[in-house]
């Protein structure tokens, strides 16, 4: 039985095209997040029992880290070769992500939030199951 670790995000290519997020890893596979994000200002709480995926990226959009919250199923070597990072928060812990990005665990739910005199670029969180993924951008601009 393996245990999980954090595993630190590398930078990666992003590309917003028209109804989604294309994330590009570091093993030349992509993901496609489904959207357009859902505008949220500064801190969104997760529907319960979601799989939160965190993407800080630069101002135009086209690179950035990704950050799998609390995942407990992916093996931190997939992690590493695609560039994704992995933190695991306990119940009631904060948790920065980024600077000016942080993420809280609160019951079954993950909040993010942002600070927007400290974030330089775009926060999308994207919570999803196996029955439905939502995408969410938090505005960083006043």
């Amino acid at each position: 039985m393996s245990t999980r670790s954090e595993v630190a995000p590398s930078t990666l290519e992003v590309d917003l095209v028209d109804g989604g997020i294309v994330v590009r890893y570091l093993d030349g596979r992509e993901v496609f997040y489904h959207g357009p994000p859902e505008p949220i200002e500064s801190s969104l709480t997760t529907p319960p029992g979601k799989t939160v995926h965190v993407l800080v990226t630069d101002e135009d959009g086209v690179e950035g880290v990704m950050t799998y919250v609390n995942d407990l199923k992916t093996d931190a070597e997939i992690l590493e070769s695609t560039g994704v990072g992995r933190v695991l928060i306990e119940q009631g812990e904060r948790s920065v992500l980024f600077p000016g990005v942080s993420a809280a665990a609160e019951g079954h739910s993950v909040t993010v939030s942002v600070e927007p005199a400290v974030v330089d670029g775009r926060v999308f969180v994207f919570a999803e199951d196996e029955f439905s993924e939502r995408a969410y951008e938090l505005v960083t601009e006043t």
